[in-house]
Formats: structure tokens, C-alpha cells, sequence
């Protein structure tokens, strides 16, 4: 009996136990208890003194400081400072206009006196795509005989190609080039065996003699060159052509600096006949004629084009009743429109023609618009009737002037009806064309600029001096379609070759997710300094034929032009002189940048955006007003609207700095101040920091080089040894005629020029034009002749920087020779095993950056400085100098701790960066005099953190993290999850961060940002596109008429677009779309694969083709609230309520972060700092371009317009009425076969 009770008891308190072990989770244990606040401030604490005390010993900061303890702090002047910079630039481009013109004034009295030579068709020249260098095999003789050239009834000739000495240069890039003549590159839709081509590239080459005397008055020339109205291009100094795309498409005459400077910017409305006559090839035409004349329009013109058949309809719906900038997003906007037009119905030329004159005459009056030259372009195949009423009441009311040009393009062989459609152009001041065939589409249109060029040729004495936009020097404006066409090939190349490799392994969503991550990460990677491509602006002017019997034609002879490499211009913005965080960019009459710090015109590291060259100023200033997208804060309009009025002016204002790949944000106040560079449609504007940018370091008089030299310092002493660098991108001092292998070595050799007798400070960076000097020096020279650059000043030296680069060196000299941290050394040696130090480092204010490494061992001796100096050369340019400077702001005290984002993917050794604003402070001014800092392992570091929280962090129900100011990891138990944005690591801990005043959001937006939107290859672009679609559409009109089949088979030849569009163009199949995933896809059955897996697995790895779209986008970035005394700092963790602790890791950038693991996580929650689409809620037919076009911005016009000239109007030639091309036997033959069939 006893012993049942006892089992009875026995078994009550097993099920009472069982009850509770079940009720255990819902029991509230508090275990975010456990996290014993006291403890982690200690750890924070103690961290914190650990790492500042190894930086202070390793820096050495304090004997930093006192380095620069003779230095004065004096004013920064913002506008003496870029007034003197906007003179400089001023006189710089003095120097490219005088070049250019000396080239114009050659080349027109060149003809003229050339004008009765005979055309040799033998004649040799250097052809840039034919001529060779020494060694070379030379291409054999064509055999048999060539064929006969169409055109012209005679056999093609063949002339041997010229042999050329070529040698490569720094200052072209390291291009082989020849400076004793030029080369000519010739179109491939141009046959330069033509009697006025030939002739053009014979009397052109005594353009050689003026291309070499300016090159000698000014070696900081780039390319100079000619550009024919026949279509060649003669380039000095002569080099081979360089092909981007496998078919060269280069034509000068589409280029943006021929076309502004042979016409005066244009408003054109271009007419589309829609009517159902317009389909096969016909179609294909008109549409290629229709991209044609938009490729010859640059940012000054404006145009729309309209579709017409019953009624007048944009192409862009929401263009509808304006003209709009002709950018390259607003041309890649129509051209996408185009490309989805299909002809309808009878076309009604009467209303297309009115709503033509009726947006021409509203623009006008409206004060929109180019508001110079007017046209209209009808593409159509045959008008009903010539509207002449139209005409009289629109374009005839002030005779004999016309307002409106009109050209025509009748399309197709077979036509009958063109009288009235060239009535129309021969009647209104114009040019008509016939068009039957692709190939010609180009030469044909082209012929639209020599009449808009007639008021130009006609005034005779004018010659407008042309600045280009900012543009990449490549051979064709579509390469990066077609690079982004390649870049897609060789990802799905990719995709099925690592499918063989790892099966359905691939198909898993979480690989699939990591593969798209990981592609659409590389589209991420805007470098702001791309190498593969030379930006630049160009002049360039016209050039007239002056013969006697020109005024009959006005003909134009074709541009001449220098590039300016936009390089060149940012060297004389001397950024020593903005300091730290301060930069310098100019603005165009557009309101386009023609370069600024955060002008980012590359994605994936390589390929060009689709709208890069249009980035408005106001894009790239982020004022920090907490707006929403594209809703701009009228002080910065107005800002806007002085600056490209070219006035002179100055304003501060709160913004929003973005760095380090868009990743980190700063919350500044900037000064802005801003000038004209007069005689050019460009404003330079500079802006530098308020807090540190007002002042600056400045050296005392008994500092100056020429007096330390009198006491004899020897200046190259005070660059002993190997372990420094200045900064590459500065302008220290330049030699005109050398070049050197490194900026070191060429500052080294100035250095030595200043230390002997007679040594004199040049006076500006750039030299007088010849024609200045001729008139300054001719009263101080019986002769009258002046010295060239080679003759006067052969160098120039920033007096300003090298005074402080000097005093700098020499102050600093201890840094990288002091020996008390060698292998030897006990101290040194210890820091070196315990934390992993790599390299200790300083960098001045004025470019200077020296370092000093740590060896255990002599194998280690040539790899850490090496890496540290290849990568860490730019100074104040480097992420770590700027954001020790404004942490400095934060706390002086500090440093600024950070590792790579991609850390924790790299499976070499992570290095952490440290560094410290080094201030000097006199007479209550302060400026930044240098940076210090060092490099070290992060293992090393992770072992610190390890042994100062014992095994706290270790265990699973502790999570630990150190935070930057930024919210990026640098410390976690999970090493891979190093240089992460913590939101993406624990979304849920850092919203309640963000909720506590621990980090604050700051939207960034990106209206520079790539979009890829889905390619329907079912479209007219498509058919274009494709010599398929041709061939079939071929072989139905065949079966229609055996009669002008014959006349095709004679004439047949297959234009250049067409192998363009095959090199470049889509498929004609449509990718299949993604499938809805279903379980039974990654399942096998017992025979393998199931079936559909069988069926499916490749939909699941074909990419879906995308075209490029310009874009908004925006970043959610983060940084640290940083308010003294954060009450956060001070609370404790409570239960899952607050389940972790935070706090300030002291004399440091970084947070303390623990987190309690048993309470539960909303792994829902994601925060990321990646970009995000912005929804503007567009309509469905609405786009990006037409949102921007509905706010759009004021612009300032060119100052030249010239339109009209009274002789005009004595100008009959307005193109060639139709012919037949075949003779009297296939004619016979025709009629014989048509009676019969």
C-alpha cells in the first residue's frame, strides 16, 4: 500500500513536471537579463582606450601636430578663388579657339587657291584604316579586277597603302601617332575615289604645315582636325582608327561639334506618312531616315516627331503639343517611339502640314525652343497635292523671306507621284531627296545641313566659335547597347555552362536569388573616374567656300575643331586650393555639367549610360530639405538660373555629400560661389565645407623655397628615400615638351631646377595665343617676332602648392625614415604580432602622402608598402582623409575605423583602415594640416575583441556586432557577414536603432541611375534590324511583280545599317517567360529528371533580354545621430521589449552592439542601402522623359543665330527630281515580259 502511494506521488510529480517543462515558453524568463549593461560598457570602454592607444603610438599624431606648428592658418577667399580659376581656364581655351581658327583661315584660302586643280584618282594619302606601319605585310593587289563602281561607270581603283613611322604617347593616351603629317578617315558610305572627295583630301593635306606649327605653339594640343562637308576627317597627328564596334560606323559629319558649328540651333517637326502605301521596305527606310535626322541633333536643337494619315499623332504621346531638347534620353525616347509605329490609313498631308506650322509659329511666340532656324521634314512616298495654301498662309507672309525650311524624303523605288512632295522643299527654301534603298539613307539626309548652313556661308565673316557637351571619344554613340547586348550573351553563355557543371543545384531559389543579386550588383559599379573612356568637350568653326561663284551655292567646306580633354581642364582647377571635401565643376548654358564630382556617366564599370552627357547641375546638388524626388527647392533654381546666365555670384546652402560608392552620406553646409568663363557658353562654380573649408594652412615668408634654398637646403633631400608620393591627378609642375615616367620623378627633376641660379616662378599655366603675343611683343622687337611656348616658358609651376608641398615634406621627413618601429625594435615588433599592424601612414593638405611599413620578417619586406602606396596615393582625395576630417567635427579624439564591403566574401586577409584628422589652430582659425592612420589585421582585431569579452559573445544566446557610423559591420561572430549593411544582417534590431536616434535615414536620390526594361522583339525595330525579315519580305514582292524584280537583282546592294543591325540587334524570338515555380520542378523520379524538369530547366536559364533606360533611383543610407550625451546610450536592455544594448565605442566611429538571441526575430523586416526604383505613378504610357519634359528647366540660348541672309533667296538648288537607273534593253525587256504576264 505504501509503495503504491509512493508510485501515485511518484507519477503526480512527473506530470506536474512535464506541465511545466510544455509552459516553459510561454513563461516570460527575462532573458535579456542576461545582458549585464555594466559589463558591455566596460567592454566598449576598454575596447575603445586599446585601439586609440595603438593608434596614437603608431601615428605618432601629437608629433603631427607639432610638425606643423610654424604653418599659419589665414581666410579661404571662395571668390578671388574661382575668379582666378575661371581666367585661367579662360585663357586655356583662348588658346584652343586661336588654334582652330588658324586651321579655318588655312583651309579657306587653301581652296581658294586649289580651286582649278584636277582631281587625281591616284593620288596616295594616309587612310587611317589602310596605312602602315614599317614591317607590315602589305595587302595584296585585288585580283581579279574590281568591281565597277555604279556610280561613276569606271572599275574601282587600287592605290597602295602609304607606310607610317607611329609612335606611342602619354598625352594622347599612349596612342602610336606621327606628329610630322595627318590621317584621314573616310566613312564606309563614302568612296573616296569620288572626284570632289579626292580632291578635297588633295589640297586639305597642306592642312599638315598648320596642325604642326600649332602643336608648337601649344603641346598641351590634343587631336586637331578637319571634318569635310564630303564626309572624310583629316586628324592630326596622324594614327591608325580605332574600331569600338566591329563595323565602323564614324562619320564627322554626325558629330555633335560638326553639326552645331555648320548650322545654328534649330527647332524641327518631323512628319511621318502613315498612310497604308508605307509598309515592307518603304517603312524601313522612312524609319531609318527618321533616326538618321535625329542623330544629327545636339542638345541646342529641339524637335518632335508626328505620324500622320487620317490624323496627326506624336509618336511620344505625352510630346504632343511642344518641341522638345534634343538630349540623348529624349532621342532614345523617340526613337523607341518610332520603332512602334505601323502605317493605318490615307495620309492627310493638309493637317499634318498645319499642325507643323501651327507648333513652329506657338514656339516662336512662346519664347521656347531654339528660336533660330525652323524646318519641317516630311518622309513620305508621294504627296496628293502641294498644299500650296498652306504655305501662303504660314510660311509666305513676309516675302521673299521664308521662316520655315521645308525638306522632303520621297521613299521607294516605284514612284510616280514626286513633283508636288518636291515642289514642296524647292518652294520653301529646302532640299528634296528620293530614297529607294537603305544604304543611302545616311549621304541623303546629310544633304539637309548644307542648306541650313546657306545664312552662314552667305555672311561670309562670321564664324561662330562651337563648345561641345561633354562626350566619350568613341567611334559610335550605340555602344552601349551593344556592349550590354554582349554583356547578356555572356551571362546566359555562363548560365548554361555552370548548369552542366552543377545540375539542379543551379535552379534552387536561393541560388537563383544570389545569381541575380550578384549581376545586378555589377550594374551598381559607377566609378567616378572611368579609365577606359576620355571625356572631352570640342571647339570648332566653320569653314566656307570662298570662291567667287560659291554665293550660287553657298557651299560649306566642312569644321574645324580641337578636342580639350576634360582632364586637362580640371588640372588648372587647382583643388589644393578648395582643400578637403571642396571640389570645382562647370556648368554649360543648358544647365548640363561638363563634369562635377558626382557625374558618374559608366555603370558596370564599362559601359556607357544611354543619357550620360545630359546631367543637369541641380541633379547632382542634393540640397538636404527632406523633398520628395524631382520636387527641387527654388533656392537652388534660382541658384541654377544665375549660373547659367553666366552671372557671377555666391550662396551656402545644406546638402546631402554621397561617397564610397554611394554607400556613406553627409549632412553639410556648403559654400557655393560661381563666375563666367567669358567667350564660352560655360560657368565654373567651386564649393568647399563651411565648418573646416573657410580657412586654410598657409607657410610664413622665411618658409618660401627660393629663401631655404639661400640657406642651403637642398630641396630633393627633403624627399629622400622611397616611401612617399604626390598626387598623380594634381598639377605641381609640368613640363610642356618632356614627359616623365611617374609625377615623382618629374617633381625630383623641378626640384633640382629651383635650386639653381635664375630660377623664375612662371606666370599663368597657359600661354598667350600667338596673335596676343605677336600685337604685346611686337613694340619690344625690331622683327616683330615673338617667342613660342618652346622659346618663353617651356613648364609651368602652381607657385602656391609647391611652397606647400615643400614646407610639408620637410616637416614631415621624420615620418617614413624614423627607424624606432624596425623589426628590431620591442615595442614596434609587439604591435606588430599582437595586432597585425601592416603600414602606418600620413597624408598633407598639399598632396603629399608618406608611409612607413612593419616587418617580422625581410619576405615581407616588398609587398605591404607597395600595395598601400598603389592604392592610397590621391591624399585628400581618399575616402579615409575626407571622413577623418569630418569625424574630427564628431569628436577631435578619434579615429575613423573601416574595413571593405565585400570583406567578408574575400577569402585573402582583411585589413582594417585607421586614420585621424591631424588640425592646426592660430589666432582662433582652424584648418585640417594632415591625416594619420594605419592599416592592421582584422583577425587581429577580432582577437582583441574575443579576449576583452571572454566568451560572452560566443555562446547562442549572445550576438555581438561593432558598428561603423554608417551601419556597416565591422565586427561579428560570423566573419562573413564582415563590411555588411547590418540592416540586410538583422533588419528588425536596426529599425528599432533607427526608432531609437541611434542612426538617422537620409534619402539620397540617383537621377543618374539605369534601368532595364524588357525587350519586345516584335516590333518594326526588330524587322529593321534583321536581314531575314528583308530576304522574306523580298521573296512576297516577288511574287507580286517579276518586272521590278530584275531591276533589284541588277541594283541589289545590301546597305552598311543592315550589318550594323545584325552586329547589334535582337533576335526575332521572344524569350519565353519565367514560369511559376512549382515543387515538382527540382523533384526526380526514378528515371532521372523528372519531365518537367526536362522541359523547363532551360526557361529557367534564359535571361530575359532588356534595352538600357535612364532612370530615378534612391538610397535609403544611414548615419550616426551624432548628439552629445544620446540618452539611448544610457538604457538598459528589457526583456524582449529592447532585447539588446547598445553603446558608443570611445575615441572611435564605431557602436557597441549586443544583441539577446532567445527572443524571437521578424526575420521579415530587411532595411538595405542598395538603390530602389522611384514610383512616380506615371500613366501607362507615360516614361521618365515625359515627366522631366513636363518640368522641364530653364536654359540659356547660344549667343550665335544666324538664319537669314538676303542673297538666299537667289539659291535654286533644292535637289534632283526623279530618275529612272536602267537602260533601254531592260526597259524593252520589262514591257515585253508585263504584256505577257
Amino acid at each position: 500500500m505504501a509503495w503504491s502511494r509512493l508510485l501515485a506521488w511518484w507519477r503526480l510529480c512527473l506530470g506536474l513536471l512535464s506541465v511545466l517543462v510544455c509552459l516553459a515558453p510561454c513563461v516570460n524568463l527575462q532573458p535579456a537579463e542576461n545582458i549585464n549593461y555594466n559589463l558591455v560598457h566596460s567592454w566598449a570602454d576598454k575596447l575603445g582606450m586599446e585601439l586609440f592607444h595603438l593608434g596614437d603610438f603608431i601615428t605618432r599624431r601629437k608629433e603631427v601636430q607639432e610638425s606643423f606648428k610654424d604653418a599659419k592658418v589665414v581666410s579661404r577667399n571662395g571668390a578671388s578663388i574661382v575668379d582666378s580659376m575661371a581666367k585661367e581656364i579662360e585663357m586655356m581655351m583662348d588658346l584652343k579657339v586661336s588654334a582652330v581658327r588658324r586651321i579655318m583661315d588655312t583651309a579657306e584660302n587653301t581652296a581658294l587657291s586649289h580651286q582649278n586643280d584636277m582631281a587625281d584618282k591616284m593620288f596616295s594619302y594616309y587612310n587611317a584604316k589602310e596605312m602602315l606601319e614599317p614591317g607590315d605585310p602589305v595587302p595584296p593587289i585585288p585580283t581579279p579586277a574590281p568591281d565597277m563602281d555604279k556610280d561613276i561607270g569606271e572599275p574601282l581603283i587600287y592605290v597602295r597603302p602609304k607606310e607610317v613611322v607611329l609612335e606611342p604617347r602619354p598625352e594622347f593616351h599612349n596612342t602610336p601617332v606621327n606628329f610630322s603629317v595627318s590621317s584621314v578617315h573616310v566613312p564606309v558610305n563614302v568612296f573616296d575615289r569620288a572626284p570632289d572627295v579626292i580632291k578635297a583630301i588633295q589640297w586639305s593635306e597642306n592642312l599638315d604645315q598648320i596642325f604642326r606649327d600649332n602643336y608648337k605653339n601649344d603641346p598641351t594640343l590634343s587631336w586637331q582636325f578637319f571634318g569635310s562637308s564630303t564626309g572624310f576627317m583629316r586628324q592630326f597627328p596622324a594614327s591608325k582608327w580605332r574600331k569600338d564596334v566591329p563595323v565602323d560606323l564614324y562619320d564627322c559629319r554626325l558629330r555633335s561639334w560638326y553639326m552645331e558649328a555648320a548650322t545654328s540651333p534649330k527647332d524641327i517637326v518631323i512628319l511621318m506618312d502613315g498612310s497604308g502605301s508605307m509598309l515592307g521596305q518603304r517603312l524601313d527606310i522612312a524609319k531609318h531616315v527618321v533616326k538618321t535626322i535625329l542623330d544629327t541633333l545636339g542638345t541646342n536643337d529641339f524637335v518632335n516627331i508626328f505620324t500622320f494619315d487620317k490624323e496627326v499623332s506624336p509618336v511620344v504621346p505625352c510630346f504632343e503639343d511642344t518641341l522638345i531638347q534634343a538630349n540623348l534620353g529624349n532621342i532614345r525616347e523617340l526613337k523607341e517611339g518610332i520603332d512602334l509605329f505601323r502605317p493605318k490609313s490615307i495620309a492627310n498631308y493638309t493637317a499634318a502640314l498645319t499642325k507643323a506650322f501651327e507648333l513652329l509659329e506657338e514656339t516662336k511666340l512662346s519664347s521656347r525652343g531654339a528660336q533660330c532656324n525652323q524646318a519641317i521634314m516630311i518622309i513620305g512616298d508621294g504627296a496628293p497635292e502641294n498644299n500650296r495654301e498652306v504655305f501662303e498662309l504660314h510660311n509666305w507672309r513676309d516675302p521673299p523671306y521664308k521662316p520655315v525650311r521645308v525638306f522632303t524624303y520621297l521613299i521607294g523605288k516605284e514612284v510616280a507621284n514626286w513633283d508636288d512632295i518636291r515642289w514642296m522643299a524647292c518652294e520653301n527654301q529646302g532640299y528634296y531627296v528620293h530614297l529607294s534603298e537603305t544604304a543611302e539613307v545616311r549621304e541623303m539626309v546629310l544633304n539637309y545641313i548644307p542648306v541650313m548652313a546657306r545664312p552662314l556661308v552667305l555672311g561670309r565673316h562670321d564664324h561662330p566659335v562651337i563648345w561641345s557637351q561633354v562626350y566619350a571619344d568613341i567611334e559610335d554613340t550605340k555602344i552601349s547597347d551593344y556592349l550590354w547586348d554582349i554583356n547578356q550573351c555572356e551571362n546566359q553563355k555562363a548560365d548554361v555552362l555552370e548548369y552542366w557543371k552543377v545540375q539542379d543545384r543551379m535552379l534552387e531559389p536561393s541560388e537563383m536569388h544570389r545569381r541575380k543579386y550578384r549581376r545586378m550588383k555589377d550594374t551598381w559599379d559607377q566609378p567616378l573616374d572611368p579609365k577606359m573612356y576620355q571625356f572631352m568637350t570640342t571647339v570648332s568653326m566653320p569653314i566656307y567656300d570662298r570662291r567667287e561663284n560659291a554665293t550660287r551655292i553657298a557651299n560649306i567646306l566642312g569644321v574645324a575643331g580641337t578636342d580639350v580633354p576634360i582632364n586637362e581642364i580640371k588640372k588648372l582647377l587647382s583643388p589644393f586650393a578648395l582643400g578637403v571635401n571642396g571640389y570645382a565643376f562647370i556648368v554649360t548654358n543648358n544647365g548640363y555639367v561638363l563634369f562635377h564630382p558626382d557625374f558618374r556617366p559608366v555603370f558596370q564599370g564599362y559601359i556607357l549610360k544611354p543619357a550620360y552627357n545630359s546631367v543637369d547641375m541641380i541633379e547632382v546638388e542634393l540640397l538636404d530639405d527632406d523633398r520628395a524626388a524631382r520636387d527641387f527647392n527654388p533656392v537652388l533654381m534660382t541658384i541654377r538660373d544665375s549660373i547659367i546666365n553666366q552671372s557671377t555670384g555666391s550662396k551656402w546652402m545644406l546638402v546631402k555629400n554621397h561617397f564610397d560608392d554611394m554607400k556613406r552620406v553627409a549632412r553639410i553646409k556648403r559654400q557655393y560661389y560661381w563666375t563666367a568663363i567669358k567667350k564660352t557658353p560655360f560657368t565654373l562654380v567651386i564649393s568647399y565645407p563651411e565648418q573646416y573649408g573657410v580657412s586654410h594652412m598657409d607657410i610664413r615668408a622665411d618658409q618660401e623655397i627660393h629663401r631655404i634654398s639661400i640657406k642651403g637646403t637642398n630641396l630633393r633631400s627633403v624627399f629622400s628615400g622611397k616611401r612617399w608620393k604626390i598626387h598623380p591627378d594634381w598639377l605641381f609642375c609640368k613640363h610642356s615638351n618632356r614627359t616623365f615616367k611617374t609625377p615623382e620623378i618629374e617633381l625630383l627633376y623641378f626640384l633640382e631646377r629651383m635650386s639653381e641660379p635664375g630660377w623664375r616662378w612662371p606666370g599663368s599655366r597657359s600661354a598667350m595665343p600667338p596673335e596676343h603675343a605677336a600685337a604685346m611683343f611686337s613694340n619690344n622687337s625690331s622683327t616683330g617676332r615673338y617667342p613660342s611656348i618652346n622659346e618663353k616658358e617651356s613648364y609651368y609651376c602652381d607657385r602656391q602648392l609647391m611652397q606647400a608641398l615643400v614646407f610639408d615634406a620637410r616637416v614631415t621627413g621624420w615620418f617614413s625614415n624614423n627607424t624606432s618601429f624596425n623589426s628590431k625594435d620591442d615595442k614596434g615588433n609587439e604591435f606588430k604580432q599582437r595586432f597585425g599592424v601592416t603600414v602606418a601612414f600620413l597624408a598633407t593638405h598639399s598632396g603629399l602622402t608618406r608611409w612607413h611599413e612593419f616587418h617580422s620578417n625581410a619576405a615581407e619586406e616588398s609587398g605591404v608598402g607597395e600595395t598601400f602606396s598603389q592604392n592610397n596615393t590621391r591624399a585628400i582625395d581618399e575616402i579615409w582623409y575626407k571622413r577623418a576630417v569630418d569625424q574630427h567635427f564628431v569628436r577631435e579624439e578619434s579615429f575613423v575605423y573601416s574595413v571593405p564591403f565585400d570583406a567578408g566574401e574575400s577569402n585573402s586577409e582583411i585589413l582594417v583602415t585607421a586614420s585621424h584628422a591631424v588640425f592646426h589652430n592660430e589666432g582662433g582659425k582652424t584648418a585640417p594640416a594632415a591625416v594619420v592612420g594605419f592599416q592592421f589585421q582584422h583577425s587581429a582585431l577580432y582577437k582583441l575583441f574575443h579576449n576583452i569579452t571572454g566568451n560572452a559573445c560566443a555562446v547562442d544566446d549572445k550576438d555581438c556586432y561593432i558598428l561603423d557610423n554608417n551601419g556597416y559591420v565591422i565586427i561579428s561572430t560570423r566573419v562573413h557577414e564582415t563590411g555588411r549593411f547590418f540592416g540586410e544582417v538583422n533588419g528588425a534590431i536596426m529599425k528599432r536603432l533607427l526608432e531609437e536616434n541611434v542612426y538617422t535615414q537620409v534619402t539620397v536620390y540617383d537621377y543618374q541611375a539605369v534601368c532595364f526594361e524588357s525587350k519586345n522583339d516584335n516590333n518594326a525595330s526588330s524587322m529593321l534590324l534583321s536581314p531575314l525579315f528583308h530576304l522574306l519580305r523580298v521573296g512576297k514582292w516577288l511574287l507580286h511583280t517579276a518586272l521590278w524584280y530584275i531591276v533589284q537583282l541588277l541594283q541589289w546592294a545590301p546597305g552598311v545599317s543592315s550589318h550594323y543591325a545584325d552586329m547589334y540587334g535582337d533576335s526575332n524570338d521572344t524569350e519565353p517567360p519565367p514560369p511559376e515555380p512549382h515543387p515538382e520542378h527540382h523533384g526526380r523520379n526514378g528515371n532521372g529528371h523528372g519531365k518537367k524538369d526536362d522541359e523547363l530547366w532551360l526557361r529557367y536559364l534564359t535571361l530575359h533580354r532588356t534595352r538600357l533606360k535612364p532612370c530615378d533611383m534612391k538610397r535609403e543610407l544611414f548615419t550616426l545621430f551624432n548628439e552629445k550625451d544620446n540618452v539611448v546610450y544610457n538604457m538598459t536592455a528589457h526583456a524582449c521589449e529592447r532585447p539588446f544594448v547598445v553603446l558608443p565605442i570611445p575615441f572611435s566611429n564605431l557602436i557597441l552592439l549586443v544583441i539577446d538571441q532567445l527572443c524571437p526575430r521578424d526575420g521579415s523586416v530587411v532595411l538595405t542601402v542598395n538603390p530602389q526604383p522611384i514610383d512616380y505613378h506615371l500613366s501607362v504610357n507615360d516614361s521618365l522623359a515625359c515627366y522631366k519634359q513636363a518640368r522641364e528647366f530653364n536654359r540659356m540660348r547660344p549667343h550665335s543665330c544666324i538664319s537669314r541672309h538676303a542673297n538666299e533667296s537667289g539659291i535654286k538648288l533644292c535637289g534632283k527630281a526623279c530618275s529612272v537607273y536602267a537602260n533601254l534593253g531592260l526597259l524593252l525587256l520589262c514591257h515585253i515580259l508585263s504584256r505577257w504576264l
